[in-house]
């Protein structure tokens, strides 16, 4: 079975709402994202994560070694299966542009094909039997029994 994202709900005041939106703007990411980066992050230590306002944050990272925002060290077999699924999405795209000229090309010829085009109906044809310059031809088969 695959994983399936899960949907949590809470309650906050307004006044808070309205500070955490300030923050995710402020960031540049959607509320959402920010309540699943906290959420990944406090999975990640095991619950171990203290919320702390940023100007206290400065004095905490020279204590601790660590720098804000985290960074998350991401295998190199990653990066390149994301490369290499970057490079064929562009390549499909190429195939589908070309593809996309192609049928354009095909619609145009036939367009101008279908304008010079004479229609000969076959009820024209019938009526022209004064004329035996030309064989008839009869539907059956020529076979010779006599052999």
């Amino acid at each position: 079975m695959g994983n399936k994202n899960k949907t949590i709900s809470f309650r906050v005041s307004q006044e808070k709402f309205e500070t955490l939106r300030e923050i995710a703007e402020e960031r540049d990411l959607s509320l959402s994202a920010v309540f699943r980066d906290y959420v990944d992050l406090l999975v990640a230590h095991d619950g171990q994560v203290e919320v702390v306002p940023e100007h206290e944050l400065t004095d905490s990272t020279e204590t601790s070694g660590t720098s804000f925002p985290p960074k998350v060290e991401v295998p190199k077999s990653f990066v390149r299966e994301h490369e290499r699924l970057e490079l064929e999405a562009e390549h499909l795209r190429e195939q589908l542009e070309e593809h996309k000229r192609y049928v354009t090309k095909l619609r145009q010829e036939l367009d101008a094909h279908e304008e010079g085009e004479e229609v000969i109906q076959l009820e024209d044809l019938d009526g022209d039997e004064d004329e035996d310059d030309e064989p008839s031809y009869r539907i059956g088969s020529s076979f010779d029994e006599s052999i």
